[in-house]
């Protein structure tokens, strides 16, 4: 028996009102110091386990499981390469950068760049966090948002349009007020669902197959799906090692270790050592976890395969396909609680990072003479403006029927994390005194520069492709131009 869209929707009320729930008990007469960084008392260990679902997002959910079999980037067990990069990346920020934060004692890491360069420098390094934000979190939730209405919501007469405005409504109703202080714990119960609906999915396909869960490594192996490393195409290739390697490291390192998002977590811990022990925890997890997704995804094509069951164009989609169309009521439900947990636990903490950075990077609310009152209720109306910009962003995606233009808009995104990689490179690398003044410049021609070497690699570079590895290039060249910028200290 299939489970209706009626019946879906009756899950997802229920699973927000309970979301609601937890933010009216955690908001509770919070300050702006619980809103941003949740009063400096959140459990390390919460921190850490929470941090799983706002890291792999609803993207990772449905993607990851579908490029196993799907050949070109990502396939077989190759993922993993990339996650050993990772823990490279965890590494440097345990050791290097958490302890630059913890003793400039800030609610954003971005004030960094200020106390090293300048007014400039800091605007500009809080700006570019929020423009990829913007587009990064617009395009994950687009492509949930997708589903959810293409699955459930079309089907009982509800718009696109009105799907994305409710989507971001509910994530707003209960964000807005606890902020921080509420993410840490509804992160928390979403990485469990979302943990629930991988290990349900595999125990139900194996099962069906007929292997234990013993049997199961072995069965990916043998249907060639379980190939971990790849050195055999040289550069060119998209899964090659130390590519994936490579790549995973500047990820982590940039995209968690430099992202307010992701460190506005760490910096709730009460001390750097319980942050250090976040970080550690965090990734040992996240380890398991990705090879769960993995070996999920393998079994999806192995499950196909048995049962005659065409592969759909956009392999993405696979697990949704299964999820509604083939498998039975209750793995759908876990399914559709694993997808929106995965979802919206990046998505509310992304709502709650731009608010952050905005009102104290680019507004500077907390060095204003502002009383408490006009504070919150300025930090309100940002966090509902980000709402609304976000549910634009998507809709605006969704017009741009072409879906090549919208995945190349994602991946421009990913072009503004270069120069934040670089002025934390060439701050904390060097101690020459930079004329803060031209810092945008050099921040702006950087991704522009970098972006033409990468569409033109492979006449230049004899097939070479950088993928994800253009971050590093990008970094380097805004660290050159910074350079140039820049005097010897007297």
């Amino acid at each position: 028996m299939h489970i209706t869209p009626q019946q879906i929707l009756a899950i997802i009320i229920c699973y927000f009102g309970v979301l609601v729930i937890i933010s009216r008990l955690t908001s509770k007469g919070s300050t702006s110091d619980d809103f941003y960084i949740a009063g400096r008392k959140s459990p390390w260990y919460i921190v850490a386990f929470g941090m799983i679902g706002a890291s792999l997002s609803g993207v990772t959910f449905i993607s990851i499981p579908g490029a196993v079999g799907a050949g070109g980037g990502n396939m077989a067990f190759s993922y993993l390469q990339m996650v050993f990069g990772y823990l490279v990346g965890y590494l440097i920020i345990a050791t290097v950068l958490m302890p630059l934060y913890y003793k400039m004692d800030s609610i954003t890491i971005y004030q960094y760049l200020e106390d090293r360069f300048g007014k400039v420098s800091y605007k500009v390094g809080s700006s570019f966090f929020l423009l990829s934000r913007i587009i990064g979190a617009s395009f994950r939730l687009y492509l949930v948002a997708l589903v959810l209405h293409g699955f459930v919501l079309e089907p009982i007469g509800i718009s696109f349009g009105l799907t994305v405005i409710i989507t971001l409504g509910l994530i707003y109703s209960y964000t807005f007020a606890g902020g921080l202080k509420t993410i840490i714990w509804t992160d928390t119960l979403q990485t469990l669902f979302m943990l629930i609906a991988v290990v349900a999915t595999v125990w139900y396909v194996g099962d069906t197959l007929g292997l234990s869960i013993g049997q199961i490594p072995r069965a990916i192996g043998e249907a060639g799906y379980g190939q971990l490393f790849f050195f055999e195409d040289g550069w060119s290739d998209a899964n090659n090692f130390y590519k994936q390697f490579v790549s995973g490291a500047l990820i982590a390192l940039v995209m968690t270790g430099l992202d307010q998002d992701m460190m506005q977590k760490n910096l709730s811990c009460k001390s750097l050592k319980e942050a250090q022990w976040n970080i550690g925890m965090f990734s040992s997890i996240l380890v398991v976890v990705n090879v769960l997704f993995l070996a999920l995804g393998a079994l999806l094509y192995m499950y196909s395969e048995t049962n005659g069951i065409t592969i759909p164009g956009r392999t993405d989609r696979l697990y949704a396909m299964l999820a509604f169309e083939h498998f039975p009521a209750g793995i759908t439900i876990c399914f559709i609680l694993g997808l929106i947990a995965a979802a919206y636990s990046s998505a509310d903490s992304a709502l709650t990072s731009m608010t952050t950075s905005f009102s104290v990077d680019i507004l500077e609310s907390e060095k204003s003479d502002q009383t408490i009152q006009q504070k919150r209720t300025q930090r309100h109306l940002v966090h509902f403006g980000f709402s609304v910009i976000l549910a634009l962003v998507i809709l605006i995606f969704n017009n741009l029927l072409d879906e090549s233009a919208i995945n190349a808009l994602f991946k421009a995104a990913g072009y503004t994390y270069g120069p934040i990689l670089g002025l934390y490179s060439f701050g904390i690398l060097t101690r020459r005194i930079v004329d803060d003044r031209y810092v945008w410049i050099v921040c702006v021609l950087s991704p522009l520069i970098s972006y033409v070497i990468n569409i033109n690699s492979v006449q230049w570079f004899s097939g070479f492709t950088f993928g994800f590895l253009i971050l590093l290039v990008n970094g380097i060249l805004t660290f050159i131009g910074l350079w140039s910028i820049s005097k010897s200290p007297k």
